[in-house]
């Protein structure tokens, strides 16, 4: 199985970058020091690699931006860590297709580089990006993604309210639309959690619990330390992933 580390935000209330999830990185990437960073979800590429650099390199890693290299997929084949940052889903689609980057990602990390995600960085290691909640700033050649996983992500997931006056639709009812049309289960995960993919397994971490949704089935509360194998058994068995 790929081995992933797939975040639902990358700052948490009164922390700072990646704070929360510091033990979690150094515990997953191991001695592996080598580290592509794709900044492509934000606009200010620059200023984002300032700060992930700052960050990533006092945990002992080795920091290089595609971005800043004359040849992504040759720093994509030499690196033993890729970490694909936050912020918006289609700008970050657009541009690993535009890029060409989408199957040199893939090859690596189905071949035994470590792949970290955070927010959209996680949504585009699913087959899809159907399940972001960001606005389409620009139109990617399609909404296929990284497939490194066969389920969904909806990060920064948020309960209903029931004392808000907001009209609007909740997180749940735009899931509960997209397995209306989709077969693929989305995990809601909340601020400060993260999913940890490797050793044929599937273990929901951090601080809260999980919202698991399935085609046809009423959605299940999941708690943190949690294998998710069983609720995703037909997913990762279809993927070749379990056998």
């Amino acid at each position: 199985m790929p081995r992933l580390l797939l975040i639902s935000n990358s700052t948490a209330h009164g922390r700072g970058y990646l704070d929360h999830v510091e033990a979690e990185i150094g515990d997953f990437v191991g001695s592996r020091t080598r580290l592509v960073f794709i900044p492509y979800a934000l606009h200010d590429r620059r200023a984002y690699c300032v700060q992930a650099e700052s960050r990533l390199s006092k945990m002992g890693l080795e920091f290089r931006s595609v971005h800043d290299v004359s040849n992504a997929r040759h720093a994509i084949k030499q690196s033993e860590v890729i970490f694909i940052g936050g912020g918006n889903t289609f700008r970050l689609l657009h541009e690993l297709q535009a890029n060409n980057l989408i199957e040199p990602i893939r090859h690596a990390v189905r071949n035994g580089t470590l792949y970290i995600g955070s927010s959209a960085g996680s949504i585009v290691a699913c087959p899809s990006l159907k399940t972001t909640k960001d606005m389409p700033v620009v139109q990617p050649m399609s909404f296929e993604a990284l497939g490194l996983v066969p389920f969904q992500i909806s990060p920064h997931y948020l309960d209903p309210d029931p004392s808000s006056t907001h009209m609007g639709e909740t997180q749940e009812q735009r899931i509960l639309q997209f397995l209306e049309e989709n077969e693929e289960t989305v995990i809601g995960l909340r601020e400060g959690s993260f999913l940890r993919v490797d050793d044929d397994a599937v273990v929901l971490k951090g601080p809260r619990s999980a919202r698991i949704f399935r085609q046809r089935l009423a959605p299940v509360e999941v708690s943190s330390g949690t294998n998710l194998n069983d609720l995703l058994i037909q997913e990762l068995s279809s993927a070749g992933l379990v056998a």
